[in-house]
């Protein structure tokens, strides 16, 4: 499995039956790939599309349905469109459970940066700020460095998306959360030790006796 693989494949396990669900765009649209089938859970695409599915293949792509991010999206049997207000005033009024979001940053508190580096050309800053805010439970899928950098670090140094922290980070070497609002490892990926974890980390975490690996 490569890095997203891992990635996607343990957020899957967060969600549960019946959860409305917002994946943001990059690694958290693969999430849709690895749920069981036997998972009833409902995928909501901010832009105005409950119901979506498995990314399509190759060649089946409908020009009409994509996600917030202009990729293409599947709709499953049962799913329904509406306007981005409509979108929005469930994300406000806190109605989705579960958003998972991709991240340029995350500190020891749990706080998130994931919407614009300074000095660069960006579109704004979407529907993150609001999802980090009225989600009831955030989860950040990213992969743990970028250009040898950690991107968990002691303080973020970029623009926050919210004041509100995220529940729990996965990435391709550890799922970690924020239980007392302190950065605590709590699996490590197949094959990944504490201590890589740790060496790779810029932000000092929290470590129990024995930390388990991901089950994929």
């Amino acid at each position: 499995m490569d890095a997203q693989e891992i990635i996607a494949r343990r957020v899957a396990q967060e969600l549960h039956s019946g959860n409305l669900v917002n994946l943001g765009i990059g690694i958290p649209t693969l999430v849709a790939n690895y749920v069981p089938p036997d998972l009833k859970v409902f995928f909501q695409s901010e832009n105005g599309l409950i119901g979506t599915g498995p990314i399509p293949e190759q060649g089946l792509e409908d020009p009409l349905l994509t996600d917030a991010g202009g990729r293409p999206i599947s709709a499953l049997p049962g799913a329904c469109t509406f306007d981005s207000a409509m979108s929005f005033g469930l994300i406000r009024g806190g109605h989705v459970d579960v958003t998972v979001l991709g991240a340029l940053q995350v500190d020891a508190r749990g706080h998130l940066a994931n919407w614009m580096i300074p000095g660069k050309m960006v579109p704004g800053m979407g529907g993150a700020m609001d999802l980090v805010t009225g989600a009831k439970r955030v989860i950040v899928a990213m992969q743990h460095a970028a250009k040898g950098k950690s991107k968990i670090v002691k303080q973020c140094n970029l623009p926050l998306t919210s004041a509100r922290p995220v529940h729990l980070v996965v990435t391709d070497l550890a799922v970690i959360g924020f239980p007392g609002g302190k950065a605590t490892l709590l699996e490590t990926a197949p094959g990944v030790s504490v201590g890589e974890v740790m060496a790779g980390t810029d932000a000092e975490l929290v470590v129990d006796n024995k930390i388990p690996e991901m089950k994929l």
